[in-house]
């Protein structure tokens, strides 16, 4: 049995702001814009990659209530919502690429003791986003 991943689910506030992080600044691939009533499903995925990020409105389950609404963008807003782990073979390249965007920096690139090498923003909706360097092969 071959089991992968095919989506991950990250929430986002602002549509435009996300898009210009995950598709203009790290050059994702848009692969579904879907919007209903006034909110809005956006999938973006690495070129070539078969699993993709659907972000997605907040909190719109139904059953959630207005309360528990307000404490999801409240911990999004901290940045301690949700997190997703990316990797990239240029991980210096990559930073100037995103800090000269203007994203949050929360780390700079640093040689981890657990044998890691990584750095980490936060995007528009204040999801943590941490990038490792892909170790050679």
């Amino acid at each position: 049995m071959d089991i992968s991943i095919h989506y991950a689910f990250l929430p986002h506030t602002d549509g435009e702001a996300a898009l210009g992080f995950y598709r203009d600044t790290l050059g994702f691939e848009v692969r579904q814009d879907v919007g209903y009533r006034d909110m809005r499903w956006i999938t973006v995925a690495p070129a070539g990659s078969p699993t993709a990020i659907v972000l997605h409105p907040p909190a719109v389950d139904p059953g959630v209530t207005d309360a528990e609404r307000a404490v999801v963008l409240d911990l999004m807003a901290k940045g301690v919502y949700t997190a997703l782990s990316l990797a990239t073979d240029d991980l210096d390249g990559l930073f100037d690429r995103v800090q000269a965007a203007g994203a949050d920096v929360v780390q700079e690139p640093t040689d981890q003791d657990y044998g890691v090498r990584d750095c980490a923003f936060r995007d528009p909706a204040g999801n943590l986003i941490r990038i490792n360097q892909r170790a050679a092969a």
